[in-house]
């Protein structure tokens, strides 16, 4: 008899992704997406030029596992221009990846043995838990402390052990736009030193900090340098989150492991999109000022309406994502409360409590995204004051 086909042991407990659900339903509803995090408008048109342009030139074969020279070094001099980090060898420190999702997974995937532990920062991203039990390695969960998201310190002095591999942080954070200070990344730099841990900084967000904060890439502490692992991507910053073009920045011996991995996972990234890239990089100041300033103007706009219409909105510090606390609503949890908003209202959301594990916490919070052409928020907040009314 033919043995049953299934998902594997390791994935089948996460199964489909919140994000697919609600954009699927919304898809469905005809609802207002702004539940997954992608933008409803594209990048500069100089950068997908560029793409093009080296299209056409070729050549489009496979290129070199690492990345594109020229990527690797406009990384390098990204690092140097925005945050005075000067040593980053483009030859033996960088490697390109398919999104910051995959420099992830190859991360996770080959410096991980089974049997591992690897502490997650609650909330966090859901790639992060089912990359890590695919590896064989076991998650331990430790929540930022509301109502401020601070960094619960004496939890994780007592949760890290002989089996911690590593500490995983996102910062800017994803869903609740924490954004890490220089303080609490030195004080995780100096605990994973003394367990001799390792420290992985997603920092995609890094270019969308808000209220004259200044981002701090765990790169910026060089004495933690053989134990930092900092992932990003392109996607965010250029708007171009369908091209997957991310980096994953580490040592020399642990670049050698990330490589090893990302090699039999994708091998490489397209070449004409690496090169589109590199452009976008060494764009002027000019472009990441506009940037931060639509940004910070969106989110002005769309938190400063949900407080109108009544919500308790959570301001983000980062990202280009907003949260409400329905707690004072009359519904069952925050899925209950999405499905109902996109079939009811048409505006779609993400539930909160599927950053946390198990969906212990959270379910107090529905998340928004509000990168979004600025008729479509307000098509969005339209329809949701109309609903409180």
């Amino acid at each position: 008899m033919e043995r049953e086909k299934k998902v594997c042991s390791a994935l089948a407990p996460f199964g489909t992704t919140i994000f697919t659900e609600m954009t699927t339903l919304s898809n469905k509803e005809g609802a207002i997406n702004l539940s997954q995090g992608f933008p409803d408008f594209d990048g500069p048109l100089e950068i997908r030029k560029a793409a093009s342009k080296a299209i056409m030139r070729g050549p489009n074969q496979y290129c070199p596992s690492i990345g594109l020279p020229l990527l690797r070094s406009a990384v390098a001099d990204k690092m140097k221009r925005f945050y005075d980090v000067n040593v980053v060898d483009p030859d033996t420190q960088i490697t390109v990846t398919a999104g910051a999702s995959e420099g992830l997974a190859a991360t996770l995937l080959g410096l991980l043995e089974p049997g591992d532990e690897v502490i997650l920062i609650e909330p966090c991203y859901d790639l992060y838990p089912a990359m890590i039990a695919r590896a064989g390695a076991h998650a331990v969960y430790v929540s930022l402390a509301r109502p401020a998201f601070a960094l619960p310190k004496e939890e994780l002095k007592t949760v890290i052990g002989k089996k911690t591999r590593a500490i995983l942080i996102n910062n800017p954070q994803n869903p609740c736009g924490k954004v890490f200070s220089s303080e609490e990344l030195d004080w995780l730099g100096r605990l994973c030193n003394e367990q001799d841990v390792l420290l992985i900084s997603d920092e995609v967000y890094e270019h969308l900090v808000y209220d004259g904060r200044s981002h701090v890439t765990l790169l910026s502490f060089p004495q933690f340098a053989d134990r930092v692992i900092v992932i990003s991507s392109t996607a965010k910053t250029f708007s171009m989150t369908g091209w997957k073009v991310g980096y994953v920045i580490a040592s020399e011996i642990l670049s050698e492991a990330v490589r090893m991995s990302h090699q039999f996972i994708t091998f490489c990234t397209p070449g004409a999109l690496q090169e589109a890239m590199a452009f976008a990089m060494n764009m002027d100041d000019n472009y990441y000022h506009t940037l931060l300033k639509e940004y910070s103007t969106k989110r002005d706009i769309f938190c400063n309406a949900l407080s109108d219409i009544g919500f308790d909105v959570l301001w983000p510090e980062g990202t280009y994502y907003a949260s409400i606390d329905i707690g004072a609503f009359d519904f069952f949890d925050d899925l209950s409360f999405c499905r109902y908003l996109v079939s009811h209202v048409g505006v779609a959301a993400i539930p909160a409590s599927f950053f946390w594990n198990e969906r212990r916490e959270g379910r107090d919070l529905v998340r928004f995204c509000f990168c979004k052409k600025d008729e479509t928020l307000k098509e969005a907040i339209r329809r949701l004051k109309n609903w409180k009314k």
